[in-house]
């Protein structure tokens, strides 16, 4: 079967955009421009939307500032990470453990802190191995992919769940046999069944495509281990770009949250956005139904990050203790009822 997204050409060349820009960037950009980096998969929707209609450069208009916004499309939390760092981007966006692992680290340098969710929706581990009911019956011959072995979304919330079944002192049990890969590959790797990789801890629209064939079933939900409706993934950037780009920044912002306002008013145009920006060639149908899909939520306001935060920093992933999830990410999103 064809990858979903024929974008790995364009993700190639974002990445080596990054590295370049790494070498000839001074840091934060002058306000009136701004960098975003974007991953693979409809948890990204409220991108689209705000890409689609140019909601920042609306917003920086009614500030009387004419913003120049610059997208990249980049697999992966740590090149999100080194390209955030190197001031090759301004912000970037991954799941929230990727977001807590770069607060973590900078606290007290460049103090990376999170903008705004980008959606609640569960992320599901897949596999095509019939003798696989849950994570007792993995063994050293199975390889899970992951868009991020043992630092992503998916890698630290199978380290939450090993920890909880098999002690904290193995929360990185099936680190070992978890590959990195884009989620569009490893989406066809696994409907393909002939790979070495039979299972995928997926997102949407992937675990969608993957459940539609016969051999593949479902071992486990992120929202299995959080306890209800979370977070998947951020949006986050450096202090200096926050602080130094107020204009910016706001407009930003202010895009993000008339984006959910959007999608949430009219989803089947919503999923026809997502086909559009995304260049995919899902069907319709499917789209709309995900985006309907009541367990998911696009929304900027931040769903159970907390538990993230106090699981990570238990294991000994986290050095700092977040008193609340206010303290990871800016301001801007302090009025709403987060958690």
């Amino acid at each position: 079967m064809a990858i979903p997204f024929k974008r790995s050409a364009l993700t190639l060349l974002a990445a080596s955009v990054a590295a370049v820009s790494a070498l000839l960037s001074p840091g934060a950009q002058a306000e009136g421009k701004i960098s975003i980096a974007q991953q693979f998969g409809i948890g990204y929707l409220i991108l689209d939307v705000v890409r689609d209609q140019q909601l920042i450069e609306k917003h920086g208009k009614e500030q009387g500032l004419d913003i120049k916004v610059d997208w990249s499309s980049i697999s992966g939390a740590t090149a999100m990470n080194e390209a955030l760092l190197a001031g090759a981007l301004d912000v970037v966006s991954a799941g929230v453990p990727p977001m807590l692992t770069i607060w973590d680290r900078t606290k007290g340098k460049q103090n990376v802190k999170a903008i705004a969710s980008l959606g609640s929706m569960p992320n599901y581990l897949l596999t095509n191995n019939p003798n696989v009911k849950s994570l007792k019956d993995f063994t050293e011959k199975d390889r899970i992919a992951v868009p991020a072995a043992g630092v992503g979304f998916q890698s630290r919330t199978l380290q939450i769940e090993t920890a909880k079944q098999f002690g904290a002192q193995n929360f990185k049990k099936f680190d070992d046999i978890s590959i990195s890969l884009a989620h569009p590959d490893a989406t066809s790797a696994l409907i393909a069944d002939g790979s070495e990789i039979n299972s995928h801890f997926s997102s949407p629209p992937f675990q969608y495509q993957e459940l539609q064939s016969p051999n593949v079933h479902k071992v486990l939900s992120s929202y299995d281990v959080l306890g209800g409706q979370a977070t998947f993934n951020v949006l986050y950037t450096t202090e200096k770009f926050h602080d130094e780009n107020p204009k910016t920044y706001k407009a930003f912002y202010a895009a993000l949250a008339e984006a959910e306002k959007i999608i949430k008013a009219d989803k089947p145009a919503a999923a026809q956005t997502y086909l559009r920006v995304e260049q995919s060639k899902l069907a319709l149908p499917l789209v709309e139904k995900i985006v309907a899909d009541p367990e998911i939520d696009f929304t900027v306001v931040p769903q159970r990050t907390f538990i993230y935060a106090e699981k990570l920093q238990e294991l000994g992933v986290l050095k700092n203790k977040a008193a609340s999830w206010k303290d990871y990410f800016f301001e801007e999103a302090h009025g709403s009822e987060g958690s």
